[in-house]
């Protein structure tokens, strides 16, 4: 134990000055804790004495820190507290970063199917290029409106020139006289579904297209053909052209020329279409529904295999803007007399383009 000066009590006056205290180094000293601090009593003074003052509360000494090594020193003091910063609500914001250049990239870094995908691409290209080419002999061209002047023969045997004209090895058909104005009448049998409208460019009309069992098919010299049956005379057809023959030497203008223009046609149809021989006679003739136009009805009557048949037929003269007009022609032999109610399907609804 150390005996360096006297001990001090805990109710020494605040104002004591304090002693040294030399203690040694390895030496803890222990500070009693001083008494907590409570309300005041206030002393009686005896019976006869004088007041007795009262002391206040000595409070006891903040403890000191153990001496450093090395020897006695003064205690230091407390340490001052570094003042408190404030601080800020929100963060500052961060600075941008940097955006990266994208690496350049070569041939060899193109994805492996974006390359089969260009590879398939080339090749459908070039099988729909060879497709046409290959193929393009077997579409028909279109030819200019006045190149159809000249109007081949029907394939069939011993048939006729197709010229509106005869040649001179043949004699002319005679023909009777065309009445000025006869309505069409209402054919026997059933019309067939209107499943369309053909539009021919080449000749400049446009009239009904035929459910089955008309079929489109390639019938020269005709640019547009629905038939039914095989291609032999006499023929069941519903076909459109530029006038057959030649041109007039000027634009029609009167009912009267279209008229004449769809007589020659007519004649032109019993040399191409039905066997040598064929006549008929009229049925209607009418102006055409929508523009400038005349349309003949028409039966024809023919020896076919030893055995008469009629036939019923129609021609139709459109005017379309130019010298020559375009025709339309029907034409269904007996054997096929069900389809007769479709020329009126046709005769009311041929039109201009």
């Amino acid at each position: 134990m150390a005996d360096v000066g006297d001990k001090r009590p805990s109710y020494d006056s605040p104002t004591t000055p304090f002693r040294k205290v030399v203690l040694p180094a390895e030496e803890t000293v222990q500070i009693p804790r001083p008494p907590a601090a409570g309300p005041s009593v206030p002393l009686r003074p005896p019976a006869g004495g004088p007041p007795v003052q009262q002391t206040p509360p000595q409070q006891a000494p903040l403890p000191q820190p153990p001496a450093q090594r090395g020897g006695p020193g003064p205690l230091p003091g407390p340490l001052p507290q570094p003042p408190m910063q404030q601080q800020p609500l929100y963060p500052p914001p961060s600075p941008p970063l940097p955006i990266p250049k994208p690496p350049r990239r070569g041939i060899g870094d193109i994805p492996i199917k974006v390359v089969y995908l260009l590879g398939a691409i080339l090749v459908t290209v070039l099988a729909v290029f060879l497709i046409f080419v290959v193929f393009s002999g077997d579409v028909p061209t279109n030819k200019s409106a006045e190149q159809v002047a000249s109007v081949a023969p029907v394939p069939s045997s011993g048939a006729p020139s197709a010229s509106a004209a005869p040649t001179p090895t043949e004699s002319p058909i005679v023909l009777p006289p065309v009445p000025k104005s006869k309505a069409y009448p209402t054919l026997a049998g059933t019309a067939a579904v209107v499943t369309g409208i053909i539009s021919d460019k080449n000749a400049g009309i446009s009239y009904p297209r035929l459910a089955t069992p008309w079929k489109a098919k390639s019938f020269p010299p005709f640019s547009i053909a629905q038939r039914i049956g095989k291609v032999a005379v006499p023929h069941t057809v519903v076909a459109s052209a530029m006038f057959p023959g030649d041109s007039p030497t000027t634009k029609p203008s009167k009912d009267a020329d279209y008229r004449e223009l769809a007589t020659q046609a007519a004649r032109w149809s019993l040399r191409t279409q039905y066997p040598a021989g064929a006549t008929l006679a009229w049925t209607a003739s009418q102006k055409v529904p929508v523009g400038k136009g005349w349309t003949l009805g028409y039966q024809v009557t023919y020896t076919f295999n030893g055995k008469q048949q009629v036939a019923q037929a129609m021609v139709t003269i459109v005017e379309v803007g130019k010298t020559k007009p375009a025709m339309l022609l029907a034409s269904i032999p007996e054997p096929n007399k069900k389809r007769w109610a479709d020329i009126n399907t046709l005769v009311q609804r041929v039109r201009p383009l």
